[in-house]
């Protein structure tokens, strides 16, 4: 069967992706960006924007922006680099991936144009396999070096988490590790907490992390597993009260439901040859978990005996 892709009234075009389970995600053309991912049971996995405009030339508030050349305003270029606020194509010739369900996998592509080699003259190919199986959502990123010399960028998948209650929530994995603070213009510190909780304004780089973290939820009774590859840094970010009011494209209390927990390569940007390839993952998993009463050792979600 075909792709499942919906031409919406305003011209825009999302791609509806099941899996045989019932869990189903929503990936729109522009910034090849998956906005909703829902469980079997219909629950919504993603936070999304109350305010959030889902067309150009506005970056969407929420979902899962992949976030190239640049993160945030690690460099000259506009904040999150311009993948975002592109509008995507099927890719057709995915290679060297494995062959794809159509109903559950997704490949998208982004070329360089014109207008981006004004503001980054550097040309590539950037590509992403986004699927879904039960509890998990897999993002495949690669991006190539086309041109005839060498470049190098950043690469973020910024996960926007929706939450029952931020105050409620634990991140667990990035404890001891060093990070930068973007509050504290980028200072380096130690990360001192047994876990990471929340009680105000939150933006850090955390260096040389795992390969899984796992994000607690203790109302829901429910772990997100967060697992990357080619991806060393993990940012965590929740603006808290004051700054989500700033935002224009933000609810005032959003901050209360959402947490970003993102994958990225920042800290050292990558450095690709012509020709050459690279290649990251990412996976979101859903544990459902008894870990309020106890029953759930959440360093078993970590070393993996789940």
């Amino acid at each position: 069967m075909p792709l499942n892709v919906v031409n919406d009234r305003d011209g825009s075009s999302r791609i509806l992706l099941t899996d045989p389970a019932g869990s189903t995600a929503e990936v729109l053309l522009y910034g090849g960006q998956v906005v909703s991912w829902r469980n079997e049971r219909r629950e919504q996995l993603l936070y999304m924007s109350s305010k959030a405009q889902l067309k150009p030339p506005k970056a969407i508030r929420g979902g899962l922006p992949i976030c190239f050349p640049q993160f945030g305003n690690f460099g000259a270029l506009e904040r999150h680099g311009f993948a975002r606020n592109r509008f995507w194509s099927f890719d057709n010739d995915p290679a060297p991936l494995p062959p794809a369900n159509q109903q559950s996998t997704v490949d998208l592509v982004l070329k360089s144009t014109e207008d981006d080699l004004k503001i980054w003259p550097h040309s590539f190919e950037l590509r992403v396999r986004i699927s879904i199986s039960p509890g998990k959502l897999t993002i495949i990123p690669r991006v190539r070096n086309t041109d005839l010399k060498a470049f190098s960028f950043m690469f973020s998948l910024r996960n926007y988490l929706y939450v029952s209650d931020i105050s409620e929530v634990r991140v667990e994995g990035l404890e001891t590790l060093d990070y930068l603070d973007n509050l504290m213009r980028r200072e380096r510190f130690t990360e001192q907490a047994d876990a990471i909780t929340f009680d105000g304004e939150v933006d850090k780089v955390y260096l040389n992390t795992p390969t899984k973290i796992a994000i607690i939820d203790h109302e829901r009774k429910r772990t997100i597993e967060l697992r990357k590859e080619g991806m060393p840094n993990a940012v965590v970010w929740n603006p808290w009260d004051k700054k989500a009011k700033s935002i224009a494209d933000m609810g005032d209390e959003d901050y209360t439901t959402m947490l970003c927990v993102d994958s990225g390569a920042i800290e050292t940007p990558i450095v690709l040859k012509p020709h050459e390839e690279w290649r990251g993952r990412q996976e979101l998993s859903i544990v459902s978990s008894s870990y309020c009463s106890g029953q759930l050792d959440p360093r078993k979600v970590l070393y993996g005996d789940y």
